[in-house]
């Protein structure tokens, strides 16, 4: 079952869940799996993606664990201007706008853009924030959807492509209709039934 966690992994042995939980946990049942010499083939999904991840499963079980564990965000590389321009944390505020975040990068443009854009209140850099939170917000349910399409389809190509109903499912997904789509899955196997669902269609989703 597929879960909100940036970290939740799914490892598939065969047709069966053989495990669900933090990449390290799934790391370690997988580990586990093939010193067993199952014969079945271990394949494990980003439980929001849908993509395959490849495991390291070289060393003992801290080693494994530690190679799997997310680090901290990293931070977002930064270029010559921003660093010219930044001040530390603790460095005195003057009067003005806060700081917002702002990472600067390059934007072509044709001339009667720039224009527009420089007439605008606020100037370029106000105009093109507006524009592209309205896009976003525009576009959210059209985005959400694509994404979710996507990592069904990923899941999908990766263990059902030879099932029975996988291009009428195919179909039913691009076209958005989840009762086709249940139809066509239904006589996959329990675990792959399950997840493929709810990578198409999350709990919650209208």
């Amino acid at each position: 079952m597929t879960s909100p966690f940036p970290d939740s992994h799914t490892a598939f042995e065969g047709h069966r869940i053989l495990a669900s939980g933090s990449l390290a946990d799934v790391a370690l049942a997988v580990k586990q799996a093939l010193d067993a010499r199952r014969n079945d083939a271990v394949l494990v999904f980003h439980d929001v993606t849908g993509k395959q991840v490849d495991l390291d499963l070289s060393g003992d079980d801290a080693q494994i664990v530690a190679r799997h564990t997310p680090t901290d965000i990293a931070t977002p590389a930064i270029d010559d201007a921003q660093t010219t321009n930044a001040q530390p944390d603790d460095a005195p505020r003057g009067r003005g706008r806060p700081k917002l975040g702002v990472v600067p990068r390059e934007v072509t443009l044709l001339p009667r853009h720039w224009d527009w854009l420089s007439a605008q209140p606020g100037g370029a850099s106000v105009a093109l924030r507006k524009l592209v939170e309205q896009a976003r917000r525009d576009n959210e349910a059209q985005d959400a959807r694509r994404q979710r399409q996507e990592a069904a389809y990923r899941f999908m190509s990766s263990l059902a492509g030879d099932l029975p109903g996988f291009e009428d499912a195919t179909r039913a997904l691009y076209a958005d209709e989840r009762d086709a789509y249940a139809r066509h899955v239904a006589q996959w196997p329990e675990d792959v039934r399950h997840y493929a669902l709810n990578l198409a269609w999350p709990p919650g989703t209208d």
